[in-house]
């Protein structure tokens, strides 16, 4: 039992080493390991994602896919965990899944540079006027005719389906990165932090402390069960719980108004 717990203990150095490990030799095998231990990462990005007219077994292909990826160019000297490495890259392979597949026809590129240009504008001058601007105003800040911002703005909507996630003036949840041409993983990180950091805050105090050993201390179940006097089985049904819970309550902030 003593061997175990230290095996235990040793869990999260020991995929640091497998990393280093792996960054020197480029072993396929390490590599599998490293995604397998990981997959329930890929799983839980994927899960808040259903529902938005893509089947989740295509999301998770997507996910895993992006954990690869990941683990191929994560580099543990960095200071940080793979875990908040690897979120944030997978999350923003999923938005770009999500919006190829919105792109039925590709715009001119005049056209879609503006666009782009005309969105960034919007969400800038909304912050500063604290409302929507006007077509003039958003001209006068790109350095067009309003005619022309007119022009583009429905050109855009003639080759692109409407979204509920991509919004033009609505004062909502900001899915700009969602749009663009690039993701920006900074954005997207602080998206789905503060998400996730709202669902939490709704758990229960026992939910939370399961949450804070197991995804950001990265703990067993085994360890867990272990420090807080309860069986293996238990932990696992409580994760199973507290995902579903968790996933209930990002889709309820998720959801639009």
């Amino acid at each position: 039992m003593v061997d175990e717990k230290k095996t235990i203990n040793l869990d999260v150095a020991e995929i640091d080493k497998l990393f280093e490990e792996y960054r020197k030799t480029k072993d396929i095998n390490l590599r599998n390991e490293l995604v397998n231990r990981h997959l329930y990462i890929a799983e839980i990005v994927a899960k808040k994602f259903i529902n938005r007219g893509i089947e989740y077994d295509d999301l998770y292909q997507v996910a895993c896919m992006a954990l690869i990826n990941a683990v191929e160019r994560f580099e543990p000297n960095k200071g940080y965990k793979f875990t908040s490495f690897a979120t944030p890259t997978i999350m923003g392979e999923i938005k770009r899944y999500f919006r190829d597949r919105a792109s039925l026809i590709r715009l001119p590129r005049r056209i879609y540079e503006t666009s782009a240009k005309i969105k960034l504008a919007t969400e800038i001058l909304s912050a500063k006027l604290k409302q929507p601007p006007k077509i003039e105003e958003i001209a006068q800040y790109i350095g067009i005719t309003p005619e022309e911002v007119l022009e583009v703005m429905e050109a855009s909507n003639n080759y692109l389906p409407q979204s509920l996630d991509q919004t033009m003036y609505e004062d909502e949840e900001m899915t700009l990165g969602d749009v663009l041409g690039k993701s920006d993983e900074n954005l997207v990180q602080i998206e789905n932090t503060e998400t996730v950091k709202k669902a939490i805050d709704k758990l229960s105090p026992l939910e939370r402390e399961f949450v804070q050993k197991r995804f950001f201390e990265e703990k067993t179940q085994r360890e867990i069960a272990d420090e807080m006097k309860v069986s293996q089985m238990y932990i696992s049904r409580l994760e199973k719980k507290v995902l579903k819970k968790l996933k209930d309550l990002i889709d309820e902030t998720k959801a639009p108004i």
